[in-house]
């Protein structure tokens, strides 16, 4: 069974762009990952870029072969680049709190414009929606 969640990342403006994640979205997997191999907003830049991704893995491209049936070892693999589905291109919110509201699957995460990982708990509702440190729960 999946554990679905939200991967963001707030621009200079305050919106947020976000994008799927089909596996493992804990914070023991997807949580440690981001705060791991994503601490350049670049790289996050291009990870929303990618549309929705099946997993999230510590690279973004492979060095040799990659595909959806035959991915590369500890490589992102994306729904359009990668099994030729259409292209999902991230969704689009006017704040870091609209995010939280929103359906953030069952965990989401946003990068600040200050480079801070944020953690959302898409199982609580009020409060303990709120975004928190993601340094927090890992």
């Amino acid at each position: 069974m999946a554990t679905r969640s939200r991967i963001a990342i707030e621009t200079a403006d305050g919106t947020v762009r976000s994008i799927y994640c089909h596996w493992d979205g804990y914070p023991s997997n997807n949580g440690r990952l981001l705060k791991s191999h994503y601490r350049d907003r670049k790289k996050v830049e291009e990870l929303i870029a990618l549309g929705d991704i099946s997993y999230l893995a510590p690279e973004l491209r492979a060095n040799g072969p990659h595909s959806f049936d035959h991915p590369a070892d500890g490589v992102v693999v994306a729904y359009h680049r990668d099994r030729g589905e259409e292209y999902s291109a991230p969704n689009h919110h006017r704040s870091i709190a609209a995010f939280a509201k929103s359906d953030v699957e069952e965990y989401g995460y946003v990068l600040t414009k200050e480079g801070q990982w944020l953690f959302i708990d898409g199982h609580k509702s009020g409060a303990g929606r709120s975004p928190i440190p993601l340094e927090e729960v890992i």
